[in-house]
């Protein structure tokens, strides 16, 4: 069997995408969406569709689609993809899985190229910002430590890897709904389960104790209020888990303050 290639999406199919997105999150009140996977064609589509509505906009539409600061759009953050997903065997573990013991998972990349990637980005970045007008001298530091690398799904993880991150400023970025859709299916062995999921402990080890929650929308829903949910009560909707009504792993359950701030001022942040 041949693999086939995927055609590449329309502007009519990208603007039904568009627009279909759009208003499923303002039916929940949000008023931004963070993607990390939009191709070059996205982003000018996405450019497009506010020189479109001119007539609504007006003279606002030149700062509405600047890619800087004050826009309503930037393109900023870098994703790099390094393993599979969870449930079919495919997300890299560093040993074999308690339900598949002839597989550790995929890595689509190896160690080398994944640090190769990091320097590469690292050091144009630095660059651009030195040609932005900041003087080499005392800010170099200050720009490299401006970056804020962070690790996107950092659901199962070691112990000492969670320590390691804050001493090497990397954000761990979770999405609380993943952890109650996993919990039923999810098989590692009771030393590994420890770093699995740990949202409590990863917002203790955080650098600056910033733990940013995400929806991973549209694999789950964009509705905030059921990521709420699961970060606070680590239950499923009906009120169920594996553990029973106190929640999967309760000890790792996050207060409602620490849901609301990781949903809203530790998301900004990570977008720089």
């Amino acid at each position: 069997m041949a693999l086939v290639p995927v055609p590449a999406w329309t502007d009519e199919q990208m603007a039904l995408f568009f627009d279909s997105t759009v208003k499923a999150a303002l039916s929940y009140g949000l008023t931004s969406i963070h993607d990390a996977a939009t191709t070059p064609a996205m982003i000018a589509f996405m450019k497009k569709r506010w020189t479109d509505t001119h007539e609504y906009w007006g003279s606002e539409i030149s700062r509405l689609i600047n890619y800087g600061k004050h826009g309503r759009m930037t393109v900023r953050s870098i994703k790099f993809y390094t393993d599979g997903a969870l449930g079919s065997w495919g997300a890299a573990l560093l040993e074999p899985y308690s339900d598949k013991l002839d597989t550790t998972g995929i890595m689509r990349s190896t160690p080398k190229a994944l640090a190769n990637f990091g320097r590469t980005v690292l050091e144009r970045w630095v660059a651009s910002r030195v040609i932005e007008g900041k003087s080499i001298g005392g800010t170099v530091k200050a720009n490299v430590t401006e970056c804020r690398p962070r690790i996107e799904h950092a659901q199962i993880m070691t112990i000492d890897d969670l320590w390691q991150m804050k001493r090497l400023g990397v954000i761990p970025s979770v999405q609380p709904m993943r952890a109650t859709s996993d919990m039923w299916y999810i098989k590692l062995a009771p030393n590994r389960i420890k770093g699995a999921y740990a949202y409590k402990t990863l917002l203790r080890g955080s650098p600056h104790h910033v733990l940013p929650l995400g929806s991973d929308f549209p694999v789950e829903g964009v509705n905030p209020l059921l990521g709420f949910y699961a970060a606070v009560s680590r239950l499923s909707v009906d009120g169920t888990s594996p553990h029973g009504e106190q929640g999967w792993y309760a000890s790792e359950a996050l207060s409602r303050a620490e849901a609301l701030k990781g949903m809203s001022l530790d998301a900004a942040p990570v977008v720089f």
